[in-house]
């Protein structure tokens, strides 16, 4: 990810998008209705950033709360879910009903939100009920947990391309035969081995 996130003064504010000063140059940022709602009364703010890069455009989407801009990446992951339509379901319904209406299959919910048909709403439970399972109801909007230190060796070796079955066979056996190591030598030596 290129952008973590955009602190700086709101030059302008609208139901979709800002402009936020960071340093003197000014950032044309998407964003949704729920995050609106949060920084409307603000001057200055921190924005979680999704960088969306695509043929014809290079765009911004930002997100009060980190764990918003987590639940848009899962949900353009879905294929048929581009940014905007992502940012449609997280203008629509908060992001606690939305998480919770994946959770539970309910598909009239999610149907409701202009521009998801039945397929799409389908589609988006099936490919997101267990991964949003396994984060928990009250984790996915608060601060990232702190990751063990085989997953953050693990998060590493993905990032640098390695395929996460791959990689985690290789870290088990070195985690197996080694004991208590420090990420950076987890990873160096997984990356002996792989």
């Amino acid at each position: 990810m290129m952008y973590e996130y955009l602190n700086g003064k709101l030059v302008f504010k609208a139901p979709t998008y800002v402009v936020i000063d960071v340093g003197g140059v000014g950032y044309h940022v998407n964003i949704s209705l729920n995050t609106f709602a949060q920084i409307k009364d603000r001057e200055q703010c921190k924005l979680f950033i999704s960088f969306q890069v695509k043929e014809d455009s290079h765009s911004l989407y930002g997100f009060a709360e980190d764990g918003e801009r987590r639940l848009f990446e899962h949900l353009i992951s879905v294929s048929g879910i581009g940014p905007n339509t992502g940012r449609m379901i997280l203008s629509s319904i908060t992001p606690d009903e939305i998480q919770s209406a994946i959770i539970t299959g309910n598909v009239p919910l999610i149907q409701r939100i202009k521009g998801i048909g039945p397929k799409t709403a389908q589609r988006l439970i099936l490919e997101l009920q267990d991964k949003l399972k396994k984060q928990g109801a009250d984790t996915w909007l608060s601060v990232p947990q702190k990751q063990s230190i085989p997953e953050e060796a693990l998060s590493a070796l993905v990032m640098l391309g390695f395929t996460k079955q791959q990689a985690e066979k290789v870290l088990n056996e070195i985690v197996r035969n080694s004991g208590e190591l420090s990420v950076e030598d987890l990873i160096k030596a997984a990356l002996k081995k792989l």
